[in-house]
C-alpha cells in the first residue's frame, strides 16, 4: 500500500516525495499502472477513541466517518469492534512485483550487475578503498553502502563500523477465503488504529495480519502457528465471519532502531562506508524519495526533500534500544 499517512514523520516526508515517481514513471519502467486506487479505512474499537482523533489531527488526509458509513462500506464489521472510522481515500495499491522489476530494469541498464549468492565474509578498509571478500568472489569499491536489511548491523560490524540497534521484526500475512456472498474486491483496506489487525482483498480472498512485529535474530522468516491462528482470531472478532481455514500463509523481516526511523547517511567514523538501512515495513512506498535523498548525499548535493530533516534519519544521531511488540 502508498499510505502517505504511515508511518513516522521522515517516512510520510520520503512517501510524499515517491508519489510523482508512482504515478509517472520514467519510459519503459513498467507496462502497468504502479499504483491503483484503494482507499483505507482506519477503525477505533472501544477504548482506542482518542488514537484515532490523534491520527486525526496529524494526518490531513484523514476524515472522520460515521459508524453507519463505515458499516455501508464493509457490511460484516461487528458493531462492538467499532466506534469510531477515518478514511485515507487517496491512499493506492502497489504493484510491488512491477516496480521491483522496474528497478531492476534500470539498474542494468545503466550497467549495474546483480551478483547472487555473495554473503560478505570480510570488508577491508585501505588506501586505495574497499575490499570486499564474498563466496562468489572479491570486489573492490570507493564505497559501501550498507543496505543489508535485516543484516545491516552485521555487515557494518565487518566494516569496523558501530552497529545501530538494528532489530529485525517478524510480520505475518495469510490469506483466507472471503465470505460467501460478499465481493471484497469493493472493501478498502481496514486496519484498527491500535495496530492490531488489518485486512484487504486479495484477489478475491481475504489477506489479513496480526499486524505482529516479534522481535528475532536475521534469517528467513517464516509464519508461527500462533501468529496464524491471532491473525485468524482478530479477523473474527472484527468481521462477523467465521474462518475455516488459510489458503497461504508468510512471513517476513521489518527492520527498525529504537525511534523507528531509517538509518541513512555516512558513518562518521568509518571512512567510506555508508548507512541505508531500518527502512522498517516503509521501504517500497517511500523508495524513490529515499533514493533521491541517498543519492543527494553520496554526491555531496542538497537536500532534495525540503520535508525531511536530516538529523531525524542521519546515521550519527543518538538511537535508542527498540523494543518488539508481543501478541497481549
Amino acid at each position: 500500500m502508498y499510505l502517505e499517512s504511515y508511518g513516522p514523520q521522515p517516512i510520510n516526508a520520503l512517501t510524499g516525495a515517491s508519489r510523482a515517481f508512482f504515478m509517472a514513471p520514467p519510459p519503459g519502467f513498467a507496462e502497468v499502472p504502479l499504483l491503483t486506487p484503494r482507499p483505507v479505512m482506519l477503525v477505533a474499537a472501544p477504548g482506542d477513541e482518542a488514537l484515532l482523533e490523534a491520527e486525526l489531527s496529524r494526518h490531513p488526509m484523514l476524515s472522520a466517518i460515521g459508524v453507519a458509513a463505515a458499516r455501508a462500506m464493509v457490511p460484516l464489521l461487528r458493531p462492538a469492534a467499532l466506534t469510531r472510522a477515518a478514511m485515507e481515500n487517496d491512499a493506492m495499491a502497489m504493484d510491488v512485483a512491477a516496480i521491483h522489476q522496474g528497478y531492476l530494469r534500470g539498474f542494468r541498464a545503466l550497467g549495474g550487475r546483480i551478483v547472487t549468492d555473495a554473503r560478505v565474509r570480510a570488508l577491508t578498509r585501505r588506501a586505495d578503498g574497499w575490499r570486499i571478500e564474498t563466496p562468489a568472489g572479491d570486489f573492490a569499491a570507493d564505497i559501501v553502502v550498507d543496505a543489508a536489511g535485516a543484516w545491516a548491523d552485521r555487515v557494518a560490524a565487518l566494516a569496523g563500523a558501530r552497529p545501530r540497534g538494528l532489530q529485525p521484526k517478524r510480520r505475518t500475512a495469510v490469506i483466507v477465503p472471503a465470505p460467501a456472498g460478499h465481493d471484497v474486491r469493493r472493501w478498502p483496506l481496514v486496519s484498527d488504529v491500535a495496530e492490531t489487525y488489518y485486512f484487504r482483498a486479495e484477489v478475491g480472498d481475504l489477506l489479513v495480519s496480526p499486524a505482529d512485529q516479534t522481535p528475532v535474530e536475521p534469517c528467513d522468516a517464516q509464519p508461527d502457528e500462533i501468529d496464524v491462528a491471532v491473525a485468524v482470531d482478530r479477523l473474527e472478532h472484527a468481521l462477523d465471519i467465521a474462518v475455516r481455514r488459510v489458503l497461504h500463509k508468510w512471513a517476513g523481516l521489518r527492520s527498525f532502531v529504537g525511534d523507528g526511523n531509517p538509518v541513512v547517511g555516512w558513518d562518521g567514523a568509518v571512512d567510506g562506508f555508508f548507512w541505508l538501512a531500518g527502512q522498517g515495513g516503509y521501504g517500497i512506498q517511500s523508495a524513490p524519495g529515499m533514493a533521491d535523498y541517498v543519492a543527494a548525499l553520496l554526491a555531496g548535493r542538497p537536500n532534495p526533500i525540503p520535508a525531511l530533516d536530516p538529523a531525524t534519519v542521519a546515521a550519527t544521531r543518538t538511537i535508542t534500544a527498540t523494543k518488539g511488540k508481543e501478541h497481549p
